[in-house]
């Protein structure tokens, strides 16, 4: 599944895998690329395709597309706002409004009836309305200055263009200061904001995400992997002038295709420093964490049904991104990405040093870059387990920290706040913080207990952090006295504390905010640190290098991905692996053979009932050479004619080294079939309503 979506905060994914090219530096092959909307590579569209979109079908394209907030894809579907996503991209909400009497996750879910459409306690979608260009202004703003001030005034100028755009309306417009090329443009994008999204349709996770781990990043595959949600506004579903409708066929092998979507983050132009620090630092510490952590919470799974349900979501997602982790982790190790990587930047800084005033403007760039990767590794560990909360795994702390923090952040000047208390940011800070899914204090109790001991494992039972918030506890009693003692699993306890400010945090007696506060002053000064003496001097440094490939490639190229939405074009088109095709396509009849009825390839019994009516030719899913990372999940394919053919869930493992880079041999982008959607909902699940409304929206 590629998907950023997460942890109920934001956990982020990213892809890895088997390198098998050498790539020229910063040039694109036929199908690379991840390309902003004002910026398509026209020319080459033409040439390939013989496709020239005008800007009536981009703006088209750019309107129907959507965003996910906490991490994924979208598109709207219908004019009634329907939105097509994916089922795991759904999955928290689908999970949220189950219960131990009805698990929705297992038995699927719909809507038979529109009133019957149940809101998502935390999900947002955003639909880009307009791009601007601000990189003189940002610019202007940061010329001249380092570290801290940088930082300070980067961060500050980014908020007041944002709060300027949102203006009066941020119930329904957010605004965000997209750093591209690393810092080289400065964008604001401005999007429509739906904070009232309601699910229709989830079907059954063993048809969803049938094949399990085994199949994961892999084809053949035999998934339906699809979450129908419904914006609405004032009430009543959001009447959209812009959507795809699905196309009567799907596309056939060879045929153009376009995806349309957010994908997260790429490292394609990081320098050798970065990459080396991701590779011995990050990487590394994250796999031992995430493993653990995985022995945990199956260890809590075990013991019963209602644990297993409860911590589902968490093991679901944690599995997904070790296995990817372990991929990049794969792929850094592998000596031909770093031969590639040291030859690209040899030769930009051959290009720069060749230069006097290139040399004077641009020379240092990698070495300042190289030495804020040494204070990284310095302070590491503590950002990751105090500010990063890495040592206080619960929401109830989320929840206090969010609290603590925006008592304090709200009553500064609004470009003077920590980021995500922004006033355009705050609607979705609130929209999470104060929303009525719900916390499982047994679980809580556990992973919280667990991730304290991680806590003073890693930054010893001797650092004064650690003695300070254990004290004489031992991690499970503290946890087991913080859960019991607390009310913020209560929404309506959260709202108050929000809304009173300063002085309901002061007057709070609540363990976990008065944890919060005990615990901020650190976590504010290593963030601090990290702002400072790291991200600033790679974002400066960053512009720097930006500038520099501008002045040798030109504006040819495309930035790295930043979950801002982006078009990919390829083909339905195999692979050969190991000597041996690949087809593009799978079909219905290929489910049933690969079903062995035990998980996890084990058919839920809808479809196996359903078998006799379902055309087995039907194809499933299918395969393209479109270029995506994590956060394209969710992602509509689209024909020329801007039509569904597909929505992408996955990519094989070869696409894992995206991360990095692209290999059109063997990269491929996994979706399902337009038209197995639509047999499922006909044939499995009665969903005549859903089906009916798609097939209308298709013949308008």
């Amino acid at each position: 599944m590629k998907s950023i979506a997460a942890d109920r905060r934001r956990r982020s994914r990213a892809g890895l895998a088997v390198v098998t090219a050498l790539l020229a530096p910063l040039a694109a092959s036929a199908a690379e690329g991840m390309w902003t909307l004002d910026r398509l590579p026209l020319k080459h569209l033409q040439a390939e395709y013989g496709f020239a979109p005008d800007a009536a079908w981009v703006q088209h394209a750019q309107r129907s597309a959507v965003r996910i907030a906490g991490g994924c894809s979208g598109s709207f579907v219908t004019p009634q706002g329907l939105v097509m996503t994916n089922h795991h991209c759904v999955r928290e909400c689908v999970q949220q409004i189950s219960t131990a009497k009805k698990d929705y996750v297992a038995a699927g879910f719909y809507a038979t009836e529109l009133k019957d459409e149940v809101q998502c306690p935390t999900i947002e979608l955003n639909r880009l309305d307009r791009i601007s260009d601000v990189t003189a202004r940002v610019k202007k703003a940061t010329a001249g200055l380092q570290g801290a001030e940088f930082s300070k005034a980067q961060k500050g100028e980014q908020s007041k263009i944002e709060a300027e755009c949102v203006g009066d309306d941020k119930e329904h417009t957010r605004c965000d200061v997209v750093e591209l090329y690393h810092g080289g443009v400065y964008d604001l994008y401005k999007y429509h904001r739906f904070q009232d999204v309601r699910l229709v349709f989830a079907p059954e996770e063993s048809i969803a995400f049938f094949g399990g781990d085994p199949d994961n990043f892999n084809f053949p595959r035999y998934d339906l992997d699809i979450g129908l949600l419904r914006a609405y506004e004032d009430g009543k579903p959001a009447q959209v002038a812009d959507y795809f409708p699905f196309s009567a066929n799907g596309a056939e092998a060879g045929e153009l295709t376009m995806v349309l979507g957010h994908p997260g983050a790429t490292q394609r132009q990081l320098t050798v420093a970065q990459l080396e620090r991701l590779r011995d630092v990050d990487l590394v510490s994250r796999l031992l964490y995430g493993s653990e952590a995985r022995g945990l919470l199956n260890r809590f799974a075990e013991e019963g049904s209602e644990p297993a349900r409860t911590s589902e979501s968490e093991r679901f997602y944690l599995e997904n991104g070790i296995k990817a982790l372990k991929g990049e982790l794969q792929a850094l190790l592998d000596p031909k990405v770093f031969d590639v990587k040291r030859k690209e930047e040899a030769e930009l800084r051959a290009y720069v040093n060749a230069n006097p005033a290139r040399k004077a403007k641009y020379g240092k760039a990698w070495d300042e870059i190289a030495q804020a990767q040494g204070v990284y590794r310095d302070i590491e560990t503590r950002w990751k387990f105090i500010e990063g909360r890495r040592g206080f795994q619960s929401d109830y702390y989320y929840f206090a920290r969010s609290l603590v923090r925006g008592a304090a952040e709200r009553g500064k000047p609004n470009a003077e706040r920590l980021r995500e208390f922004t006033e355009s940011a705050l609607p979705t800070l609130t929209q999470d913080l104060l929303s009525n899914a719900p916390v499982y204090p047994e679980f809580e109790t556990v992973r919280l207990g667990w991730s304290l001991t991680k806590l003073r494992e890693w930054l010893g039972a001797d650092d004064p952090f650690v003695r300070q918030v254990l004290r004489k506890e031992s991690p499970e009693d503290m946890a087991a006295r913080l859960v019991s003692g607390t009310k913020l699993g209560d929404p309506a306890v959260r709202k108050a504390l929000w809304e009173g400010g300063q002085a309901a945090i002061d007057a709070s007696d609540d363990p976990f905010i008065l944890l919060a506060k005990q615990t901020d002053p650190e976590a504010r000064a290593l963030r601090k640190r990290y702002e400072y003496e790291v991200e600033a001097v790679e974002k400066k440094n960053a512009e720097l290098l930006a500038q520099a490939r501008f002045d040798k490639y030109g504006t040819s190229v495309y930035p790295d991905a930043t979950f801002t939405l982006r078009l990919s074009d390829g083909v339905v088109k195999g692979w050969d692996e190991k000597g041996q095709p690949v087809p593009p396509f799978t079909d219905i009849a290929g489910a049933f053979e690969r079903a062995t009825g035990f998980d996890p390839f084990k058919l839920p019994e809808s479809w196996v009932k359903a078998k006799d009516r379902l055309n087995s030719a039907q194809r499933f899913d299918f395969v393209t050479t479109n270029d995506i990372i994590g956060g394209n999940s969710g992602s509509p394919t689209i024909n020329r004619k801007a039509e569904i053919v597909g929505l992408v869930f996955d990519g094989n493992i070869e696409s894992l080294g995206g991360a990095f880079w692209f290999d059109e041999r063997v990269n491929r982008t996994v979706a399902v079939h337009s038209g197995a959607i639509v047999e499922a909902l006909r044939q499995v699940y009665s969903a005549e309503r859903i089906a009916g409304e798609i097939e209308a929206a298709r013949k308008n």
